[in-house]
């Protein structure tokens, strides 16, 4: 038996320290989950259950730790936003997790960026609609190499950052997630069947706003180092 199409290439991003690759299955990611951003977007940022969406696997670009990928401004938006995130590794699978063990389901962690048409996303949240034009087009998840969570340490106090041009955009600490690391592992597993190669994207802090062609972003997380990105 053979495919009619060529199937799709596996994704996966490095291993830090390693010739080894991690290969991503599905990307979740939660929505507001930090009270200065909700706040920025019009929302109350009251510890309202955690939200979810998802970018196919393919939006996924590796970035490598001492290169600047070139990320081409997507077509369709005037308003080509960051969001600089920890990223989080599943290399266990499994349902309805218990809190208590949520770490124990951890491969890793990673520096990764939400890039975001906000445009599009603001015109699909007034109509009602799916964020996916808005969220989930191609290239749109540039991620650095995975730590081994051993390595990375605490998972619930790590600074985080992003600049444009060397300039501060986003600066804050994952200390200060609505929805914990753990939280987020165990109401995620509630709904979906957690496996291997899973990625989650844990949420951004304020600060959020448009890059412009030329501009580079500099996104950083204690521990886990910097990625940078040109947008073209």
């Amino acid at each position: 038996m053979t495919y009619v199409v060529a199937p799709q290439a596996v994704t996966a991003l490095a291993i830090h320290g390693s010739d080894d690759t991690f290969p991503v299955r599905r990307v979740y990611c939660v929505g507001r989950n930090y009270a200065a951003h909700a706040r920025e977007m019009g929302f109350d940022p009251d510890r309202d259950p955690p939200f979810f969406f998802c970018k196919p696997t393919d939006t996924v670009v590796p970035v490598q730790y001492g290169h600047t990928l070139e990320l081409a401004y997507p077509n369709e938006t005037n308003n080509y936003h960051y969001e600089i995130e920890l990223v989080v590794a599943i290399g266990k699978g499994g349902s309805n997790i218990e809190q208590a063990d949520a770490l124990g389901h951890v491969w890793g962690y990673a520096v990764g960026l939400d890039m975001t048409r906000r445009d599009l996303q603001m015109k699909m949240r007034e109509m009602g609609r799916p964020w996916e034009i808005g969220k989930a087009f191609d290239r749109s998840a540039p991620i650095g190499p995975i730590h081994e969570a051993a390595s990375f340490g605490d998972a619930t106090q790590a600074g985080l950052w992003l600049k444009v041009d060397g300039e501060d955009r986003q600066r804050s600490d994952v200390s200060h997630l609505i929805w914990s690391v753990q939280e987020t592992i165990a109401w995620l597993s509630r709904y979906f069947e957690l496996q291997p190669g899973d990625l989650i994207m844990t949420g951004t802090p304020d600060g959020v706003g448009a890059v412009k062609r030329g501009e580079v972003m500099t996104g950083g997380i204690d521990r886990l180092g910097e990625i940078e990105v040109r947008v073209v």
